[in-house]
């Protein structure tokens, strides 16, 4: 529709708008997203598994962790691809706090798929760069790191720092309280694969991101089919700095999400 259309004029990105009834519940609303997402990602997988595109070894996916990941890996439906590999793109373990693990995420895209999987077994943000380098530099990382860079197909939400529904990389402790400080000074606005965003869409003078896991915007641009997945207009913000910064090529997201994005980007031009 022109929603859809308009996504793509202004934004670049292929929009699948998924209409929600006004009133609905959060969780609601997320559910009904991620059930479209689920069936949109499988048909993207099927589509690149069956291209000639997948080179040796099969298709790999780079997959994030999260609130919204966590429901669209429930709604997965089977359909099995043969000699796939899904990948954790950002790391996670965080092991104290309640709420979606990475590792179930992995576990449920595995069984929906018939697809190994690897775990990236790091924290969400490092306490020092230096650990972050120094990890970087073992082997067993490396190995990850270097599937992650195959991956073909990714998909991922993306982070808030404000919104109904918190995000994980905020709620949970993944950051002290002191770099949440430090990312409203930076007036971070959100988050892709735990890489910290400003709502013009940069990220690279961050410092936090020094110590983050995930791939950044530009390590994401390398793999050719990108699909985030947003419900709320609570992370219209979020989602336009995710959108500026070039990370995605297919979007599902909620009418009323995707009406509060294309009036953050307007109204900036305007100004």
């Amino acid at each position: 529709g022109g929603l859809e259309r308009r996504m793509g004029e202004e934004l670049g990105v292929r929009a699948r708008i998924v209409p929600v009834r006004e009133g609905t519940t959060e969780i609601h609303r997320l559910q009904q997203v991620a059930a479209v997402a689920a069936a949109r990602f499988v048909d993207m997988v099927v589509e690149e598994a069956g291209g000639t595109g997948a080179g040796e070894g099969g298709l790999v996916i780079g997959a994030a962790w999260g609130t919204t990941m966590s429901e669209l890996s429930a709604a997965l439906p089977v359909r099995r691809v043969p000699g796939a590999t899904v990948v954790q793109l950002n790391g996670a373990s965080d092991p104290l706090r309640e709420g979606p693990s990475a590792g179930e995420v992995l576990a449920r895209m595995g069984a929906a798929l018939g697809a190994r999987t690897i775990a990236f077994p790091v924290p969400a943000f490092f306490d020092r760069v230096a650990t972050r380098r120094a990890m970087w530099s073992e082997r067993s990382i490396g190995r990850v790191l270097a599937v992650a860079r195959r991956a073909r197909l990714a998909v991922f939400g993306v982070g808030s720092v404000e919104g109904a529904l918190p995000s994980q990389v905020y709620a949970a402790g993944h950051l002290s309280r002191q770099d949440l400080a430090v990312a409203r000074r930076e007036e971070v606005v959100g988050d892709v694969c735990t890489v910290l965003l400003r709502a013009d869409g940069s990220w690279g003078d961050i410092e936090l991101n020094a110590r983050a896991t995930g791939p950044t915007p530009l390590q994401l641009a390398r793999i050719p089919r990108r699909l985030c997945v947003v419900a709320g207009a609570g992370k219209a913000r979020a989602t336009l700095a995710a959108l500026r910064a070039r990370v995605a090529t297919d979007l599902v997201i909620d009418d009323a999400a995707a009406r509060a994005v294309l009036a953050l980007a307007t109204r900036k031009e305007r100004a």
